[in-house]
C-alpha cells in the first residue's frame, strides 16, 4: 500500500509526542492529495475551500496540486497504477475522459454513496452518464459548462424581433430576418460538430451506440439525418465556413469585427469578443439554444469535470469527504458563482439565475449529454470522420450517403482499443 504510515512504536505517551506522529490534541492528521485542473478553480476558492474543509476535518490535510490540460491521460493512467507515497486520492478528470480510467479498472466504485448521500438523481445528465458504467457510479459530477446563443441585442432591435426564439422554427424565422443585406444571420461553422450532436439528439438519434457490447455509428439513422437537415438549413443563413470548424477562424474574432448576428458558443466567449470589441459590451445577449418546442430547451453537448477516487488510495474515507464537500450544494454553488460554471444539479440552477449568460446555459445543461461513453471514441475525435461528413454535406453531397460512410468509420475506429 502507498503512502504508508511510519512504521514507528512510541513506548509510551510523552515518547509519542516526540516521534512527531501525534499532534497535540492527540489525533493522527492524515494528508489527502487532490489533483485538479488549471483554471477550474481560482485560487482564491482553494485557499477558502482548503481552510474551511481542514477546520471540520481536524484529523486531515489537504494537499491540492494544479495539472495541466495537456497530457494529463497519461497522468491519470500512470498515478491509477502506481503505489507511489504521493499519488493523488481525488482527482478532477474531464466528463468524457471518465470511461477511460474505469476501463482499466482504477477507480473506486462511488454508487451506494451517490445514492445514499449525494442526490444523484438531481445530477446533470451530461455529467453524470459518462461517469457511470454497468449501472455503477465512478465519476461524481462536479461542474459543467456548455453552449448557448450568444447574440447581437441591436441587430434583434434593427430586425424588429422583440423576444428571443424559444423552437427551432422561431429560431429559423428570426435567423433569415437577421440575415439581411451585410448582416449574418448566424455564423455557425460546417464542422461544429458538437453543436450538431444537439440537434441529433433532440430529434432522437445519436452518434454511436452501444449494442450487446459493440459500438457503430449511427449518424446514418433517420433521426441523426433529420438532425444534420436541420444544421444545413441554419448554416446557410450565414457565412460560416463549410470547410473548418469554430476555431478556424475562432469565431469570437469573427462576431467581434463583422456585422454577425449569433453564434453558438459558451457564455464565456462574450469576454472575448469584448476585449476584441468594447463598443459591444452592452449589446450580447445570451438565450439557450432553441428545442423542437418551447416546452424545453434543445439538447447540448455538456463538457466539465468529474470527480474520481483511485483504488489504490490509502486515504478512502478522506478522498470521500473531500469529494462530498467539492460536489456538494455549498462549495459546488460557490464554485459556480466564482467561474460562472453551471452547478452539477438541475435542483441549483437558481444559484446563477442573476447572471444572464449563466442562467441560459443552466437552462440548457438540463437537456446535456455527453459523447458515447466508451474509451474508443478518443480514436473518433484523433480523425473525426464527423467534420469530413458535415463539409461533404455542406457542399452538396447526398446526405444519406455521406452519413454511411461517416457511420461505417465511427464503427471502424470504435473497433480499436485504446492505446
Amino acid at each position: 500500500m502507498r503512502r504508508r504510515l511510519l512504521a514507528f512504536v512510541c513506548l509510551s505517551a510523552t515518547l509519542a509526542s516526540g516521534c512527531g506522529l501525534l499532534p497535540e490534541g492527540g489525533t493522527e492528521r492524515r494528508t489527502v492529495t487532490v489533483w485538479l485542473m488549471k483554471d477550474s478553480a481560482s485560487q482564491e476558492f482553494i485557499d477558502r475551500f482548503t481552510e474551511e474543509f481542514e477546520r471540520e476535518h481536524d484529523d486531515l490535510d489537504l494537499d491540492i496540486r494544479i495539472q495541466e490540460w495537456t497530457g494529463i491521460g497519461e497522468k491519470v493512467h500512470a498515478a491509477l497504477e502506481d503505489d507511489a507515497a504521493d499519488g493523488p486520492d481525488v482527482i478532477e478528470v474531464g466528463n468524457t475522459q471518465v470511461s477511460q480510467y474505469v476501463d482499466g479498472g482504477g477507480l473506486v466504485d462511488l454508487t451506494l454513496e451517490s445514492m445514499r448521500d449525494w442526490g444523484m438523481r438531481d445530477w446533470l445528465p451530461g455529467l453524470a452518464e459518462p461517469g457511470e458504467q454497468l449501472s455503477q457510479q465512478y465519476g461524481i459530477p462536479w461542474y459543467a459548462a456548455n453552449r448557448v446563443v450568444i447574440y447581437r441585442k441591436d441587430l434583434f432591435a434593427r430586425a424588429g424581433i422583440e423576444e428571443v426564439p424559444r423552437t427551432r422554427e422561431e429560431w429559423l424565422t428570426a435567423t433569415e430576418q437577421l440575415d439581411a443585406g451585410a448582416d449574418q444571420g448566424i455564423y455557425l461553422a460546417g464542422q461544429d460538430w458538437y453543436t450538431l450532436a444537439g440537434f441529433i439528439w433532440d430529434e432522437g438519434g445519436d452518434l454511436a451506440k452501444d449494442s450487446g457490447g459493440t459500438w457503430r455509428g449511427t449518424l446514418d439513422s433517420a433521426a441523426a439525418l433529420r438532425g444534420m437537415d436541420f444544421y444545413q438549413q441554419l448554416q446557410a443563413l450565414g457565412e460560416g465556413p463549410v470547410d473548418a470548424d469554430e476555431e478556424h477562424p475562432p469565431q469570437a474574432g469573427v462576431f467581434a469585427s463583422g456585422e454577425v448576428a449569433q453564434i453558438v458558443a459558451v457564455p464565456g466567449t462574450a469576454r472575448a469578443i469584448v476585449q476584441q470589441n468594447p463598443d459591444l459590451e452592452d449589446a450580447l445577449g445570451f438565450f439557450p439554444v432553441p428545442g423542437p418546442t418551447a416546452e424545453r430547451p434543445g439538447a447540448v453537448f455538456t463538457g466539465g469535470s468529474d470527480l474520481v477516487v483511485p483504488k489504490n488510495t490509502d486515504h478512502r474515507d478522506g478522498a470521500i469527504a473531500v469529494v462530498s464537500a467539492l460536489a456538494g450544494e455549498k462549495w459546488n454553488t460557490e464554485l459556480a458563482r466564482t467561474m460562472n460554471y453551471v452547478p452539477n444539479k438541475t435542483t441549483l440552477a437558481k444559484a446563477v439565475a442573476g447572471e444572464e449568460g449563466v442562467a441560459a446555459m443552466a437552462a440548457g445543461a438540463a437537456q446535456g449529454r455527453a459523447t458515447p461513453a466508451t474509451p474508443e471514441w478518443a480514436n473518433v475525435e484523433a480523425d473525426n470522420p464527423i467534420k469530413e461528413y458535415m463539409t461533404r454535406v455542406l457542399n452538396g453531397a447526398d446526405p444519406a450517403t455521406e452519413a454511411r460512410r461517416a457511420s461505417r468509420r465511427i464503427t471502424e475506429a470504435l473497433a480499436v482499443p485504446v492505446a
